[in-house]
């Protein structure tokens, strides 16, 4: 079973929309097994965004993360990171699909309104910069049967 990191980014809480954003990721199916709102610090907004430390943008992303508080989760499923991907849509709101998160609720590329992990490998590099293994639960759900979980 696959899981990947998901972050509904201040603009999600601003808006008072992670309701709707939490239930596409549920509705496809994936199952929440971490989650948390949380403040973002300047620390740990820096180390989520290492990789694009060097790039104009950077001091952007930082500054976004931390304005306001942020739900932290990790979505567990077969294929959790290909099917988070494609439900969020495109980086660039203009360009996201509509039927997509972003296509639906998205501004700006900078107020995107989520955040998910790219690749194995990014989900491994980032659930544990937001979450500790106590904080991420073991379940079973009443249709795993039936959506392979």
């Amino acid at each position: 079973m696959e899981r990947t990191l998901v972050l509904l980014k201040p603009d999600a809480v601003q808006r008072r929309i992670v309701g709707r954003i939490i239930s596409r990721f549920e509705d496809k199916g994936l199952k929440i097994v971490g989650m948390k709102l949380m403040k973002v610090t300047q620390q740990l907004a820096e180390r989520h965004y290492e990789e694009h430390r060097e790039k104009p943008f950077f001091s952007e992303l930082v500054s976004f993360i931390t304005s306001s508080p942020i739900v932290a989760m990790v979505v567990e499923g077969p294929g959790a990171i290909e099917e988070v991907r494609k439900l969020m849509g495109k980086t660039n709101p203009r360009d996201a699909a509509p039927g997509t998160i972003r296509g639906d609720f998205g501004l700006s590329i900078t107020m995107n309104l989520v955040h998910g992990s790219d690749s194995p490998a990014s989900a491994a590099q980032e659930i544990p910069i937001f979450f500790s293994e106590g904080e991420i639960l073991e379940y079973s759900t009443a249709d795993a049967p039936w959506l392979g979980g």
